[in-house]
């Protein structure tokens, strides 16, 4: 049985990384996966550190 992550959305802060290097570090371009760690966030009411960063790229996404 799997055991639940003692850091949950690290995957989805991953994926924003991997996205971010390879569209020059764009926000626009990796709506998706922001969007992705928004949900994440949501689901595990920011009980990850990696929550601390989404507000920031949604606001550069929404320029």
């Amino acid at each position: 049985m799997a055991q639940p992550s003692k850091e949950p959305c690290k995957k989805e802060a991953c994926d924003i990384q991997a996205c971010l290097s390879k569209n020059n570090f764009l926000a626009q371009r990796c709506v998706k996966v922001i969007q992705n760690l928004q949900f994440c966030c949501e689901q595990c009411e920011n009980k990850s550190t990696h929550c601390g960063s989404v507000a920031g790229l949604l606001k550069q996404i929404q320029k």
